[in-house]
């Protein structure tokens, strides 16, 4: 891995928008007044996603109540109140975008008594109802690793259920919310696959973070192992001041590496490079992992 500089490698120049469309992305949702993690969470990808009509949802208010030292996405003890018209609005978003692949992620609500899962669900059967044929992709937390509030969203019936590792085993506890956990993760995924083994499941892990390769493999192979269907694996990019310092740039070529690695224990599809998020390029990937 590269050591790190303040000065970032040519291979992560983020280009500015090229087309009418990042406007029209940006108008529909302030019209709505709707959040998407690829502002909050400041997205190196938005430009381009916008500039192609793609986005990401973000329900459940612009605070969340855990504070995970890698995410720019505001943080406190307790979130916003939750709009009850967000699902009809995200609906209506998506049919004026002419959105055929709808994702959806969310805040942490630890505030709330179903940590949101029922607001979630109604948002993916608004999607369903009011645009016949979508396909949906929830990125959910972890729902404090109750399999009761998973299997509402589960029963909405989304095409693809994500939930993010994002990091190796030892750097957990510094990287992510000392309410989420490893091992907790690995169990919301496994869990999707025993409520409904139909449902298409992905993860995310990051790079740049003080990890050693080993230890990305052993990650990757515990999420095969839990049957997880897609991966992303992509850069840490240092948000703001306030998170975490990025350890390394990690070259591309280790990108590829870590690919072809996944691919050969038989994941259904496998995107892997500096920009990569989970949401990347969802839609291509959930047809290719449709067909595998």
């Amino acid at each position: 891995m590269q050591e790190f500089t303040e000065e970032k490698p040519d291979w992560l120049r983020i280009r500015p928008p090229s087309s009418d469309k990042y406007d029209i992305v940006k108008r529909a949702l302030a019209e709505r007044g709707l959040n998407t993690v690829c502002a909050s969470a400041k997205c190196p990808n938005a430009f381009e996603c916008w500039d192609h009509g793609a986005l990401t949802f973000m329900i459940l208010g612009n605070v969340c109540t855990r504070a995970c030292r890698f995410c720019a996405v505001a943080h406190g003890r307790m979130g916003e109140g939750v709009d009850h018209a967000e699902p009809d609005k995200i609906a209506d978003a998506a049919k004026a975008l002419g959105l055929n692949y709808v994702v959806i992620t969310s805040v942490d609500r630890d505030d709330l008594e179903d940590n949101g899962s029922g607001h979630y669900a109604a948002c993916i059967r608004a999607v369903k109802d009011r645009v016949p044929g979508s396909k949906v992709e929830a990125i959910i937390p972890d729902f404090s690793g109750r399999a009761d509030l998973l299997l509402k969203v589960i029963n909405a019936g989304p095409d693809v259920i994500a939930h993010n590792m994002e990091t190796v085993e030892r750097l957990t506890s510094i990287v992510r919310d000392r309410r989420a956990g490893y091992y907790k993760s690995l169990d919301v995924l496994r869990n999707v696959k025993r409520l409904n083994p139909s449902i298409l499941t992905k993860s995310y892990v990051m790079l740049g973070l003080g990890e050693e390769e080993a230890e990305v493999k052993e990650t990757i192979d515990r999420l095969h192992e839990a049957r997880v269907d897609m991966l992303a694996i992509g850069q840490y990019l240092r948000p703001d001041r306030r998170s975490l310092s990025v350890s390394s740039y990690v070259d591309p070529d280790q990108f590829t590496q870590l690919r072809e690695y996944a691919r050969s224990l038989g994941f259904r599809s496998v995107i892997s490079g500096p920009f990569v998020r989970t949401s990347y390029r969802a839609q291509e990937y959930f047809l290719q992992g449709r067909r595998a």
